[in-house]
């Protein structure tokens, strides 16, 4: 039963939990001091006391003997089921449904809605149910002053208390259900996310380290090379050190050759250090990555960028560019084009392809963008993935001021992401 899987989605944190519960055992002392000793309404005190007591020790033992920080699945429903039936005990002896207090019994399942999975609810829910369903007709009477025999309610509203109750029970707990699982499986994407970045970062970041070391290198290795083979001229006849020579300037052009495949840009030297580049720069860099391992044609169209722009070089503005033309790439039946639009105001980026388009489900309903999503008429399940990139390359583009439009071709089969700037946002980048 999925109820006993526990999940690092599916926890709560204990220090927040015990504070809530010490709050919760405070207010309910003070309020039975208050109705006893203030107002001088009679009923079972000392009972209530004890039943507020076993809940401060329940605490004492969540505090000292569970280690963990945070609380799993099954150990989290466990004692917020304790807490509704504490909730239940002390209603019980103080009116039952009458008492004015009564809607802090749902509190323990919307609680648990926003944090643990849905059988624990469920159960939750149930819990609570059947507490109120049993407080309707069986309960001590409300405290009241000496000189008031007895409180009374009509029938019809007594019973309305519980069911006006139970509506607002799974109103809140089936949209903190929803919520909490709509952000869990965000916070899931973005950790995804966080965790690709990572590991680029890392990539290029050694990159970066291979390229400066060859940029560093280059000149004692030239000198290197240079002096063999002013050695190779004058001494080249004599062969006692002939075969050294050629070994000595063979090897050298080899590490020369290594270096070159080193440098992030092999045709000119020095380009590694510069810190700004064009938008079309990233795209030569993206598109020349998938030639080499698609067969697919590439076409990138500049003849409406009137106005190019030099940005920071930005990691999440290369992947978030790679992943929509990666996506466009794998979708293509033969071709991907790529238009660079640019004006005084505006940047602008057209991916499109020539594959079977969005899923109009997922476009018409405005959800392309958000994580673990799939159309509902996909036939190739393997080609289809989650979203989880399309997710990923719009917040990335997002975070760097971009808008993201997606739309089907009219005119032709395929799809188009639109990818626009504002060109003072693009120059903050």
């Amino acid at each position: 039963m999925k109820f006993f899987l526990t999940s690092k989605n599916y926890t709560l944190n204990k220090l927040t939990y015990i504070n809530l519960r010490w709050i919760a055992c405070i207010g309910q002392l003070i309020s039975i001091f208050i109705v006893q000793f203030v107002l001088n309404f009679k009923f079972d005190y000392i009972i209530c006391i004890l039943i507020v007591f076993f809940s401060i020790l329940s605490n004492l033992y969540l505090k000292f003997k569970i280690i963990d920080n945070q609380l799993n699945n099954f150990t989290a429903t466990i004692f917020l089921s304790y807490d509704i039936i504490q909730l239940g005990l002390l209603f019980f002896f103080t009116g039952g449904i009458t008492n004015p207090f009564i809607f802090l019994i749902i509190i323990p399942a919307v609680f648990s809605s926003s944090y643990l999975n849905f059988w624990s609810s469920l159960i939750l829910v149930g819990i609570t149910s059947l507490i109120l369903l049993y407080l309707s007709f069986n309960f001590y009477d409300l405290p009241t002053p000496d000189n008031y025999l007895h409180f009374h309610t009509p029938d019809y509203y007594l019973y309305g208390i519980p069911v006006a109750i139970f509506v607002g029970l799974n109103f809140l707990v089936y949209f903190g259900f929803k919520f909490g699982k709509e952000n869990r499986t965000r916070n899931e994407a973005y950790e995804k996310m966080q965790e690709i970045m990572a590991k680029e970062n890392e990539l290029v970041s050694l990159g970066g380290q291979a390229a400066a070391a060859a940029h560093s290198l280059g000149t004692p290795l030239s000198t290197i090379l240079l002096t063999a083979k002013e050695l190779q001229k004058d001494f080249g006849s004599e062969n006692r050190i002939k075969n050294d020579l050629d070994l000595l300037v063979s090897q050298s052009n080899r590490c020369s050759e290594i270096l070159k495949k080193l440098t992030l840009n092999p045709i000119v030297e020095d380009d590694f250090i510069n810190d700004q580049i064009y938008l079309s720069d990233y795209i030569n860099e993206i598109v020349r990555s998938y030639q080499e391992v698609s067969d697919k044609k590439f076409l990138i169209i500049l003849e409406k960028n009137k106005n190019p722009l030099k940005s920071h070089k930005s990691l999440e503005l290369m992947y978030g560019l790679r992943n929509f033309i990666g996506n466009a790439n794998k979708f293509s039946n033969s071709k991907v084009e790529i238009n660079i639009i640019s004006n005084n105001q505006d940047t602008k980026v057209l991916i499109n392809d020539d594959g079977p388009g969005f899923p109009y489900d997922l476009i018409d309903k405005h959800r392309l963008g958000e994580p673990y999503i799939r159309g509902e008429n996909t036939q190739d399940l393997s080609k289809h993935g989650l979203g989880l990139g399309t997710f990923i390359g719009k917040t990335l583009l997002e975070k760097n001021f971009a808008k993201i439009h997606f739309k089907n071709l009219d005119k032709k089969s395929g799809a188009q992401v639109s990818i626009e700037w504002k060109n003072s946002d693009l120059l903050k980048i």
